[in-house]
């Protein structure tokens, strides 16, 4: 098995202990599910050419089309965010779910940077939920995926689909401190836009790159040496 789905096994098997189920949606994505529905304003620098990769289509010109229509303006997804908006539309809270899944970036490769990587989101909708269940969540992942001496701290930050929305940092050995993932409580409007009452429920998210814990946990320096295909390096994880 690659390492990529080994994390993403464990990880599943850790939030499954908390209650969490697994959902999944398309990779190819609409700019509603992607964007609109996650509160993400229509000139948000993340909308631009460089960081998405819009699939054209000919029988819709991106500029003609509106957020209303569900189905028009396709893209590879930026993240698996749409599939929170796409499962609160199905169900209604009590929500915990996690979603795993391939994300698509329009950038330059590097060490660090890959134009496909995987991402894992997670949700939880209630009547009651604050941050710091949010915290005791994130604490219990880490501390089971990375060790029981695993120190982490938030940091306050900026999330359209978040408020208040923070960064989370994970100690390292030598001390220094390392951003590893988003998380918030969900915004009101991403609630309402998927037909929650965002006056009854409140909910948290958060969402962590795959690649990322591969890369700390095994000292993997380089994210493209997980896509290379090369035997000699991907067998050293069995």
């Amino acid at each position: 098995m690659h390492i990529i789905n080994q994390v993403i096994s464990e990880a599943v098997m850790i939030f499954d202990k908390l209650g969490f189920e697994v959902a999944l949606g398309p990779e190819l994505e609409t700019e509603y599910y992607n964007f609109d529905a996650l509160n993400i304003p229509k000139d948000h620098p993340a909308r631009d050419m460089q960081d998405t990769f819009w699939i054209k289509n000919p029988e819709n010109n991106k500029s003609q089309i509106t957020s209303s229509k569900k189905d028009a303006n396709l893209l590879l997804r930026t993240h698996t965010s749409p599939v929170q908006i796409r499962y609160m539309e199905k169900h209604q809270p009590p929500i915990r779910i996690i979603v795993p899944g391939r994300v698509f970036r329009n950038e330059s490769t590097d060490s660090t940077h890959e134009a496909q990587f995987f991402q894992m989101e997670g949700l939880l909708v209630d009547e009651k939920t604050s941050m710091a269940e949010l915290k005791g969540v994130l604490a219990h992942f880490m501390k089971e995926f990375f060790g029981e001496e695993t120190e982490i701290r938030f940091r306050p930050s900026f999330f359209s689909f978040t408020e208040p929305s923070v960064e989370v940092d994970v100690k390292r050995p030598n001390g220094k401190w390392l951003e590893v993932l988003g998380a918030g409580m969900v915004h009101p409007n991403v609630l309402e836009s998927a037909g929650i009452d965002s006056k009854k429920y409140r909910g948290f998210a958060f969402g962590v790159g795959i690649d990322r814990l591969v890369m700390l946990r095994y000292g993997v320096s380089d994210i493209r040496m997980l896509y290379s295909g090369d035997l000699r390096f991907l067998s050293q994880f069995n």
